[in-house]
């Protein structure tokens, strides 16, 4: 069975407290859910990770090269800032979709700037937890036998 590694960046521990305006109310254990569920019917097994630190979050792409078959990241502040996860994301040759709940295009002008999606066969920005539903959809066409 395929498997996807869900990466999640700095501060989205704090998901369903911080900013609700911004990021809503839904926590990161109820979005990790919402993906075991979705990825059931997708036939994808699904690991997910969260970590606050850039050389943690690199040691986790790293390690998925040859454990899993696609990743999504949703890196965070990192997403603006970070060549060196834009490096390990080329470096791994996984398929890996971008997510952030918010519409990073519509808010701060630093935001408009991903290192990410440069190495991501694709970016799903605005549509809040429902945006990793999306990420998982797309890489099960990619990644799962037809």
């Amino acid at each position: 069975m395929a498997s996807v590694l869900i990466i999640n960046g700095p501060n989205l521990n704090l998901l369903g407290q911080r900013q609700p305006e911004v990021y809503g109310t839904t926590t990161l254990a109820d979005i990790e859910m919402a993906c075991a569920r979705h990825a059931e019917t997708l036939g994808l097994d699904i690991s997910c990770t969260q970590s606050n630190h850039e050389g943690a979050l690199i040691d986790v792409i790293h390690g998925a090269k040859g454990v899993h078959n696609g990743l999504v990241i949703n890196a965070g502040a990192y997403t603006h800032t970070s060549i060196a996860l834009m490096d390990a994301v080329a470096s791994v040759e996984l398929p890996m979709v971008e997510v952030h709940l918010s519409n990073i295009h519509a808010r701060e002008a630093f935001r408009h700037v991903s290192y990410l999606s440069k190495v991501a066969i694709g970016q799903i920005c605005g549509f809040g937890p429902k945006g990793y539903l999306m990420a998982l959809d797309a890489l099960a066409e990619r990644i799962t036998p037809k």
